[in-house]
């Protein structure tokens, strides 16, 4: 019997307004002030904190086995009766080291503790008590077999069994509280609060799963029954975590859609209907056709636009798919309504780029053009922003800076966010409000794979730029071990002689003492010297004065650079077609979104290209397979998806600045079918019930006050 089965009397119904999900852990029984302190530091510092500390991991210790029949090396678990506990002492080791002999009707076992002297009053002779551990033999003591530091818990029929002689939940420690310790602690809080627990699921919803009671699969989430299946419960796939995962998911997707309808309900912005000329003319100069995709993603754009709601959507598109080219197609429909765009990139290289090559089309359009970034002279900024207050510009191209206070625009109508992946939701929202409610269009050149795209962009509409320009040859990817480091020089040789450019990036710009990195300047005195000697080489980095990595990059571009040596400065919006290889130093360092970026600077004209990897041993099992996913692909979508499985959600970029609760139990990639049906069901029942006011959705909305407090302004003013 165990406790959520113990508590069988009458009880008061609780509901979640009044269950004391927030009490501080230390008023938890038996935490207090000092274990408070340890247990924040594995982020739990309230009640429901505690009871959502799920394990990481089971134990399957049910299976008794008698001592005769132990095997050396294997877990095992034993039931037995204390026959001798001793205390024994080693001077020259200054150890202290607890023996305790128990028996069965087949022999006898020795278990040692070292010190941990306190054992020794613990254990009584004649006592029932469980062991689990690894068995070894003792060569000191003829081979006998013995357990070095094994579980232990007496047999105590009052009492359940939570560290031995079950599936035992295994919790993540820090310094000061053990496993062990958050077990006994979780065993009390479960039993004062477990049944008391509120569900959240709208009633109709549990039935048409058949899902747990919330309570119970809370309780056996850490406490499995010893009927349940470890493997299934290790997997990620038992009933509590189906249910587990279906609450967060559709929690989260809920949220999402409440987000959604609030624009379309209240928010009124601007109707771009009118048609015009601008976008012809800009055919006219464009030396290309526009892909079948760019045109489709294009009129989608049209329609938001043309729409009295705001537009809120994201362009996702490979490396040189011609997102940039539609965004300013974007900005010409709103300049054309008498109104200005503003276009925030993550880097000030970016924004310069940007600056030149729109610029270059919108002034052949007779519109102003301006720039604003945080390093620009005071005298060149306050001019910047006197032509963007009184509506001389066009359209802003700048950095984080266009979301500082001191920047107003006279009348904003679309905001671009680019590369959107470096910049948080506020930041975002920042730009937003410098006008009131223009559209939004944010662009990524990193490919989320559906199941984040349903997440993290969930209440966004999506476009997929899906088809690259014609004439484009993928790129071919080699890795070379450091010793091999020669043959790819020779290939760069192979480029440049054909009239070709190319680049070598490194990931630090002065080497380290900690860190054995080929640092780009380091790198760049030793090519120059030697192998690239009669090379025109360029050095680029994030430190150099703006004017000078404007003159290095002019250089590159028209053709005065043969070899570019750079840092991750590169990695975004630099455009060379002449470009046609690369070399990345100590390929092991980088992320695959971020060797997908860089790979993503050269194949951009219609020669072969070619992306050279060069790697120190050693390679750890998840770097090979990021490298190998590099070198068997250039589908940036098949890339994103080995990242999330390799990285997991928390750490696939974009989510932590996402502003999104975190996921406890769902996982994005083992729960895509949990994932559908609970968007599925979320949207849904957003549609039948908008505010969730309603008493069937009470409580989903107080639980999701409390978890997505600070994160979703409508949540309290709906």
């Amino acid at each position: 019997m165990n406790a959520y089965q113990a508590e069988k009397k009458e009880e008061p119904t609780y509901n979640e307004s009044v269950f004391p999900w927030e009490t501080p852990v230390q008023y938890v029984k038996g935490v207090g002030p000092a274990r408070a302190i340890f247990m924040a530091k594995l982020g739990i510092e309230t009640l429901e904190d505690l009871l959502y500390f799920f394990p990481f991991r089971y134990e399957d210790r049910t299976a008794l086995k008698k001592i005769a029949s132990l095997l050396p090396s294997e877990e095992q678990t034993i039931l037995g009766e204390v026959r001798a506990v001793s205390l024994v002492e080693t001077p020259r080791k200054r150890m202290k080291i607890v023996d305790v002999a128990l028996s069965d009707e087949t022999g006898i076992l020795h278990a040692k503790w070292f010190n941990q002297s306190y054992l020794k009053e613990y254990f009584k002779v004649g006592e029932k008590v469980m062991l689990s551990g690894r068995t070894k033999a003792n060569a000191y003591s003829g081979g006998r077999l013995e357990m070095e530091s094994p579980q232990y818990e007496k047999l105590d029929e009052k009492e359940p069994q939570i560290h031995t002689g079950r599936i035992v939940p295994i919790y993540h420690e820090t310094k000061g509280l053990t496993s062990r310790q958050i077990r006994s602690l979780m065993m009390g809080a479960l039993n004062r609060y477990v049944r008391m627990i509120p569900e959240m699921l709208p009633t109709e919803l549990i039935k048409k799963y058949k899902f747990l009671p919330l309570s119970k699969a809370i309780y056996s989430l850490h406490f499995p029954s010893n009927e349940g299946d470890a493997a299934l419960f290790n997997s990620g796939k038992s009933l509590p975590h189906k249910r587990l995962s279906f609450d967060e998911l559709f929690l989260l997707q809920t949220g999402l859609a409440l987000r959604k309808r609030s624009r379309t309900e209240e928010e009124r912005g601007i109707a771009f209907s009118r048609p015009g000329t601008l976008l012809t003319e800009l055919r006219d100069l464009i030396p290309f056709e526009l892909t079948g995709a760019q045109e489709r993603v294009l009129s989608q754009i049209k329609k938001d636009m043309a729409e009295i709601k705001p537009m809120n959507r994201l362009i996702q598109g490979d490396v040189g798919s011609g997102k940039t080219i539609v965004a300013l197609m974007a900005v010409l429909i709103a300049i054309e309504h008498g109104f200005q765009a503003a276009f925030m990139a993550p880097t000030e290289i970016l924004a310069e780029q940007h600056f030149q090559t729109l610029g270059k089309y919108l002034k052949k359009l007779g519109k102003t053009v301006v720039l604003l970034t945080s390093d620009m002279k005071k005298k060149e900024k306050n001019v910047a922003l006197l032509e963007i207050e009184s509506g001389v510009s066009d359209l802003v191209i700048g950095t984080h800076a266009l979301i500082q206070e001191g920047v107003h625009f006279k009348k904003l109508g679309l905001t671009v966010v680019d590369e959107q992946h470096k910049f948080g939701v506020l930041q975002r929202a920042k730009l937003r409000q410098k006008g009131v409610l223009p559209d939004m269009l944010i662009m990524t050149a990193t490919p989320i794979p559906r199941t984040l795209g349903m997440t993290v962009y969930g209440d966004l509409n999506i476009s997929i730029i899906d088809e690259l320009p014609p004439g484009r040859s993928p790129i071919r990817t080699s890795l070379f071990y450091g010793k091999r480091r020669d043959r790819a020089y020779r290939m760069i040789e192979g480029e440049l002689k054909k009239g070709r450019q190319g680049y070598v990036v490194c990931p630090l710009v002065v080497a380290s003492e900690k860190i054995d990195l080929r640092a780009a300047t380091e790198l760049y005195e030793d090519l120059k010297k030697e192998i690239f000697r009669h090379r025109r080489i360029g050095l680029l980095h994030g430190r150099l004065k703006r004017e000078e990595k404007d003159r290095i990059m002019r250089d590159f571009k028209e053709g005065r650079v043969d070899l570019l040596i750079a840092t991750t400065v590169v990695e975004v919006g630099i455009d060379v077609p002449n470009a046609t290889i690369m070399l990345i130093e100590h390929v092991e360092r980088f992320g695959l979104a971020q060797l997908h970026q860089l790979r993503g600077r050269v194949g951009r004209g219609s020669e072969q290209s070619h992306c050279l990897m060069v790697a120190e041993f050693p390679l750890s099992k998840e770097g090979k397979r990021r490298l190998e996913a590099m070198v068997g692909s250039n589908d940036g979508f098949k890339i994103a998806e080995v990242d999330l499985e390799i990285r997991g959600p928390g750490e696939f970029f974009g989510t932590r600045q996402s502003g999104l609760p975190a996921l406890r139990v769902a996982n994005l990639i083992r729960d895509v079918k949990i994932l559908e049906a609970a968007r599925k069901d979320a949207f849904e029942w957003v549609d039948r019930h908008p505010h969730l006011k309603d008493p069937e959705s009470r409580p989903l909305r107080s639980f999701m006050e409390r978890k997505w407090r600070g994160k979703l302004e409508w949540l309290t003013t709906a």
